[in-house]
């Protein structure tokens, strides 16, 4: 028997059994108490036990962490914080856990338990932060799938610069003496993925809907609580779409995954806004029933510029003009005192955008488009593609891309090719923000941040 199970099957003086970790271990004179943990639920199942116990002098100084198999008889205690209590009949110590096991009972800093990343999930903050983590994953294959899109796994070692961003970590191979080898082993550069929208694009043209889920990686130098090295993202590619069913694309899916979390972690929820932040249940309500609106860059240009003018507003970059890449100074200010909701910002310009975006009719902005959210910014990115071939061409040329690496790529538009619209989303991003969590190194099992690769 699992705890969560205890919970769902409250029956007064039901014999009950099960294995859990000790939370806590209080030896009283007459009563003592055990805190247990197996995972299966945020909460916790209080055992009381007394003297008559065949081992009771063992029990009573069982240590953190260690592993007890427990039977007793379920005692219901309505007037409790908990709603139940078990009255061990029986329990065996399966494992000690060492008297420096590292989650002890009180208060650890953030910062700690990353340097104990193998045990961190044992608490009850991240075990809570983990399993939203779980449940939005699988609301996202869950809405794709009911929506007839096709799970597309693309390659994680590439020779495309999606982003063309250049920052990729090379792939090389090692002699047995791990030195790295002087012919190259795919005969061509390769590197790790940095996303896999290219590939997605080729296969959207067979099933017309798509979709990757998978790890993707950047070799940026930043330390900031945003970036990681290696993180998740989701990249949706609708065949014959255009811009605006993009848009709506991303709106249906954030509230299918938001409203799915709400249902099935509420728990966890209740407890993160508890630690996390105060009213984080109340958010993901209103962002899974509220109208999202849409404002072009020009648009949000001109917002930004009276502002900075009325002196509503100081940013750190008080310098706006068509042509800036908005900052999340900028982006916050939009949809949390302006629109107060969350926010489309779409035709940015091209200058600033990626090679594969659609060239719009004035020449100077392109069919992208950027969700913002209230507390953190940007939450999607995407575009509707530039499906004609010697505009993208050109773009490759601009931008000193080697058309010759994507001659695949850009042949897709001279097989027959009308219009695609993607997007990605950073998942971390994502459980950062249903967790109420301030650091992607706390919502990523193993981290890999720059000079940091433990575990």
């Amino acid at each position: 028997m699992e705890i969560k199970d205890l919970y769902q099957d409250l029956k007064n003086e039901q014999m009950v059994e099960f294995i859990a970790r000790v939370r806590s271990n209080r030896d009283g004179k007459k009563v003592s108490f055990l805190v247990l943990s197996d995972g299966t639920t945020i909460h916790d199942v209080q055992v009381v036990y007394k003297a008559d116990l065949k081992n009771y002098h063992d029990v009573s100084r069982v240590r953190v962490g260690s592993i007890l198999a427990v039977e007793g008889v379920m005692e219901l205690t309505p007037t409790r914080d908990q709603p139940f209590e078990i009255k061990a009949t029986n329990i065996e110590i399966l494992d000690e856990a060492i008297p420096d096991y590292p989650l002890q009972k009180k208060e650890h800093s953030l910062e700690f338990l990353r340097e104990i990343a193998q045990l961190r999930a044992r608490t009850k903050t991240f075990n809570a932060i983990f399993r939203i983590r779980s449940l939005a994953a699988f609301a996202i294959h869950k809405f794709f799938q009911q929506e007839n899109f096709v799970y597309v796994n693309t390659p994680i070692i590439t020779s495309n610069d999606a982003e063309g961003a250049g920052e990729e970590f090379g792939v090389v191979t090692y002699d047995q003496n791990h030195k790295p080898l002087i012919t190259d082993f795919f005969n061509k550069k390769a590197s790790l993925t940095v996303s896999g929208q290219l590939n997605a694009e080729a296969f959207a043209q067979a099933f017309k809907k798509v979709y990757t889920f998978g790890p993707t990686f950047r070799a940026e130098s930043s330390f900031t609580s945003r970036h990681a090295s290696e993180f998740w993202m989701i990249e949706p590619e609708v065949a014959f779409n255009d811009l605006s069913a993009n848009i709506d694309l991303i709106e249906r899916m954030l509230k299918f995954v938001f409203n799915d979390v709400l249902i099935n972690g509420l728990a966890e929820l209740t407890f993160l806004a508890t630690v996390n932040e105060p009213g984080l249940v109340e958010k993901i309500q209103t962002l899974s029933t509220s109208k999202y609106v849409i404002n072009t860059y020009e648009e949000v240009i001109e917002i930004l510029s009276q502002a900075v003018a009325e002196k509503k507003v100081n940013f750190e970059n008080n310098k706006i003009s068509f042509g800036l890449d908005l900052g999340t100074e900028h982006e916050r200010y939009l949809c949390e005192v302006v629109n107060q909701c969350p926010t489309f910002v779409i035709n940015y310009p091209k200058e600033i955008k990626a090679f594969y975006m659609k060239l719009n009719s004035d020449q100077k902005t392109v069919g992208a488009v950027d969700l913002l959210v209230p507390g953190i910014g940007e939450l999607v990115g995407g575009s509707q593609r530039e499906d004609d071939y010697e505009q993208l061409l050109n773009r490759c040329e601009a931008l000193k891309i080697n058309p010759t690496d994507l001659s695949w790529y850009l042949d897709l538009r001279r097989f027959g090719y009308y219009k695609s619209s993607g997007f990605g989303l950073g998942f971390e991003r994502l459980v950062m923000y249903l967790t109420g969590t301030s650091n992607i190194r706390d919502v990523l099992p193993f981290p890999r941040t720059p000079k940091n690769l433990l575990f």
